[in-house]
């Protein structure tokens, strides 16, 4: 069933593949070349190109408003509605809509999980991609040309919501990197809450395994894990419950091995830390912060002490002799109060744009299945 006035077509009746192509050695112009690196997932963004006039081989053209789509890896949904003339990998398609859908709606159309679905069905195992005959055949419920523009147009609001919210966390990380620069090197001291003034003092260089106990607990595999109890944290964060914790008071920890070796995080307090994680007990907070640690150590980093290249790793001796510079205690947990506020406000962008972009998919759902009309007036329609 469509709703009244829509039609059932499927997708190549409406939408056709572009056939236009730059070849660099013949043309003189010199487009943008966007790649699939250019374009970011599931935003619509790019975030970059190359100059086409320096590239061998031919790609595909496109015009500003058209709607190009990644075909190499489907399922990272590679999409964008460019605002520029320019040229794209042949690992992008670049879809070219006859007079019964409109580019706007298409672009909303692609992000759906129908036509996600469908470009997932694609061929290859290694390096699959998505299948034009498949997604071709797929049917589209389609709306008339006037209740297009304005299911476009509502979900477009919803986009610039999204995009600006994306820029806002965006430079707010900037602003709190450069806080961290500034803040964590001493080249900006705060103003002491209890005296009105400037901290000052020379700040003194200590050793992680001066100031802490580096503790490696014993790995949970995964089948040990519960579905509650007390948290788990391992290299990619929270991945469950058990039934025992290994550290009563919240505390930091530092990845050492894996993809994610280097990585510093704030563990909470009653949670089971695995083995492939060291956990910097017993910090004495009468003489440091453990949260000025924690930031101090996101700051410095660890690529000097990690071994290995197949598989990275941070031996306990080496995080023992790791070195970092605090100012007095005062001065440590002003310094981590100011970013901490920092974090939160980043937090909550984050959670604003999770919920955006829920609200957004529901609208989706409701608006592009017609099970939600939109009014049109008369000048829409015309």
């Amino acid at each position: 069933m469509v709703p009244n006035g829509w039609k059932h077509k499927a997708f190549g009746d409406v939408v056709k593949l572009s056939k236009n192509k730059y070849d660099p050695q013949k043309s003189d112009k010199c487009f943008p070349c966007v790649e699939l690196e250019h374009l970011t997932q599931e935003t619509g963004q790019i975030v970059g190109s190359t100059p086409a006039s320096t590239l061998g081989s031919i790609k595909n053209q496109f015009n500003s408003g058209d709607v190009i789509f990644g075909k190499l890896r489907p399922y990272l949904k590679k999409y964008a509605m460019p605002n520029f003339d320019g040229v794209c990998s042949s690992e992008i398609w670049v879809f070219a809509p006859t007079k019964e859908i409109i580019n706007p709606y298409l672009y909303q159309f692609v992000q759906t999980n129908t036509f996600i679905t469908e470009a997932n069905k694609s061929a290859g195992s290694k390096m699959p991609r998505a299948d034009w005959e498949v997604v071709s055949e797929m049917q589209l419920p389609l709306p008339p040309l006037p209740e297009q523009r304005k299911i476009a147009k509502i979900l477009s609001t919803w986009d610039k919501a999204i995009a600006t919210t994306e820029r806002l966390i965006a430079t707010s990380q900037q602003q709190k990197k450069a806080l961290m620069q500034q803040l964590l090197t001493g080249k900006k001291r705060l103003v002491n809450p209890e005296t009105g003034m400037v901290f000052e003092g020379d700040w003194e260089e200590v050793k992680l395994g001066d100031i802490s106990a580096p503790q490696q607990w014993s790995t949970i595999s995964s089948k040990e894990l519960l579905d509650d109890g007390f948290p788990v944290y391992g290299a990619n964060g929270h991945i469950g419950y058990f039934s025992e914790y290994n550290h009563e008071f919240e505390t930091v920890a530092v990845t050492c091995r894996g993809s994610t070796c280097g990585e510093v995080s704030l563990i909470p307090e009653r949670s089971y830390i695995t083995g492939n994680a060291m956990c910097l007990d017993n910090i004495n907070e009468e003489a440091h912060s453990y949260k000025f640690v924690f930031y101090a150590l996101c700051y410095r980093g660890f690529k000097d002490v990690i071994s290995g290249s197949a598989q990275p790793q941070i031996v306990g001796k080496a995080i023992k002799a790791v070195k970092f510079a605090v100012p007095a205690l005062a001065e440590q947990q002003k310094i981590a109060s100011v970013l901490t506020a920092a974090d939160k406000e980043i937090e909550l962008l984050e959670t604003k744009l999770a919920h955006l972009k829920e609200e957004k998919k529901a609208l989706m759902q409701q608006l592009l299945t017609g099970k939600r009309r939109v009014k049109v007036d008369t000048t829409e329609a015309a």
